[in-house]
């Protein structure tokens, strides 16, 4: 059985003895003491693939530092990886050791 606060509409959990709003902190009687109340959780895992792309001697580069190595020179696209009205992230692979790190906007 799932209780809601009677003041703001939220859930409300047993808490020693009593049963505890989470978000406004009303407290109430437990009800009946044969009533059993149980938390469940669901847990939803969120994936976010992002593409590897092998072959990036077709990619457009520029003059940029990578951190890894210092050399100034990377190969560079664009994905979205966030929601749809998030700016892009822009990729970057550097030329010589082939560090990958992403800048966003």
């Amino acid at each position: 059985m799932v209780e809601f606060c009677p003041k703001c509409n939220n859930i409300m959990l047993p808490k020693g003895g009593v049963l505890k709003c989470v978000v406004c902190k009303h407290e109430e009687e437990l009800g009946d003491a044969n009533q059993e109340y149980a938390l469940k959780e669901k847990i939803e895992s969120k994936k976010q693939d992002v593409t590897v792309i092998e072959n990036v001697d077709t990619l457009p580069t520029t003059r940029i530092e990578c951190p890894n190595c210092g050399n100034m020179e990377a190969f560079w696209w664009l994905q979205q990886t966030r929601c749809a009205d998030e700016p892009e992230t822009r990729f970057y692979k550097c030329k010589k050791c082939s560090h990958t790190w992403r800048e966003y906007d």
